[in-house]
């Protein structure tokens, strides 16, 4: 055992001894630390409620309602379908959480984290589908252990759970497809900042799902040709998209799995966005690799999606996706040394991290062929 191991050791025993908490709640030196300690334990405990309290305000459009002005308890109630008491019990408890403000008149009004909800589809779109998470962790031990494979999230994500996704036809692929469209916005915003692509000629996006990045890009840039690959029925859709915003001669949609099938040639950049941490270590290499031989010499490869570590976010990256991609049934999130050193196994150059404006949405790893 090290000289920290033990330290460590002596601590916890200290930490777990009830007549030490009692002392730590009351000396006036280590009060607050204790305070604020137990008040984050509890967080930990409660944090299913706070999330479907969430879900509630979401759900019943609360947000909505509350931007266009301040409301009453009464006036709440009857706008979204709730007994006088329920309605007071659901603002009472979006302003314990930030969600909602007391205004004048005992009227309720948004909080700072109801306002930034507001006109924010991509974060409503999440979290309106998260009941599908909640579900599969009902039991988080059983999924820890692997007894249950047939998950809601592996149901939703349809790829995750055929073995030749391929042949999925349009209606398995829609619900994904459509919440992927709605969240990615957001994330091509952030990309795009942190490295825009005047100087490239052609941008392929590959798992690209309704073309929703490739369309942020062509408007940002006027002269870039666009190529997606996706499965054949999120392909057509997209091509459907490209066709409907005038695009039909600089882009284009490419159908087909790549795990089988070469990805196109001939683009001078290539983007991951969201697509690395949706699968297990081989799978990965096996994309660089098909990346790496599609491009030609000073090709770019962009991989943007949250990622573990982040500073400030780390519970994001660790807590949040880990279990949200083990209810999915595949895929584990990565740090930015652990892409590089996949990325860079590919035979990429230089891979680097270039930052982005909100990294807890999304980080930009960047390297060259």
């Amino acid at each position: 055992m090290t000289l920290s191991d033990r330290y460590l050791a002596v601590r916890d025993r200290w930490l777990s001894n009830p007549r030490f908490q009692r002392w730590a709640a009351a000396f006036p030196l280590t009060r607050r630390t204790a305070r604020k300690r137990a008040r984050a334990l509890f967080d930990v405990c409660a944090g299913f409620v706070y999330s479907q309290i969430l879900y509630a305000c979401v759900r019943l459009k609360l947000f909505d309602l509350l931007a266009s002005e301040p409301q009453s308890a009464d006036s709440v109630a009857t706008a979204l379908g709730l007994a006088p008491g329920a309605a007071e019990l659901l603002l009472e408890s979006a302003v314990s959480l930030g969600l909602a403000e007391r205004r004048g008149g005992r009227r309720f009004g948004l909080g700072h984290l109801g306002a930034a909800l507001v006109g924010n589809p991509a974060v409503i779109a999440m979290i309106e589908h998260h009941h599908l998470l909640y579900n599969d962790l009902e039991d988080p031990v059983r999924l820890l252990r692997g007894e249950r494979r047939d998950t809601e999230l592996r149901r939703y994500w349809a790829y995750a759970a055929e073995g030749s996704p391929a042949v999925l036809s349009a209606e398995r692929t829609s619900d994904y497809t459509r919440l992927m469209a709605e969240s990615q916005p957001l994330i091509a915003a952030q990309i795009l900042d942190a490295y825009p692509l005047a100087h490239h000629r052609r941008l392929l996006d590959v798992g690209g799902g309704d073309g929703s990045f490739l369309l942020e890009a062509a408007r940002r840039h006027d002269s870039l040709e666009l190529v997606l690959f996706d499965l054949p029925a999120v392909a057509a859709r997209a091509a459907g998209r490209f066709e409907a915003a005038g695009l039909g001669t600089r882009a284009r949609a490419v159908g087909g799995d790549f795990r089988l099938d070469p990805l196109p040639r001939d683009a001078d950049v290539i983007s991951l966005v969201r697509v690395a941490h949706d699968h297990d270590d081989r799978t990965l290499r096996a994309l660089l690799c098909a990346a790496h031989a599609a491009l030609p010499p000073g090709g770019v490869l962009l991989i943007g999606e949250p990622m573990r570590g982040t500073p400030g976010a780390e519970v994001v990256g660790q807590a949040y996706f880990a279990f949200y991609l083990l209810a999915m049934g595949q895929g584990k999130p990565r740090s930015p040394l652990e892409l590089a050193r996949l990325v860079a196994g590919a035979g990429f150059q230089r891979p680097r991290l270039v930052p982005t404006r909100q990294p807890l949405q999304s980080q930009l790893l960047v390297a060259r062929r």
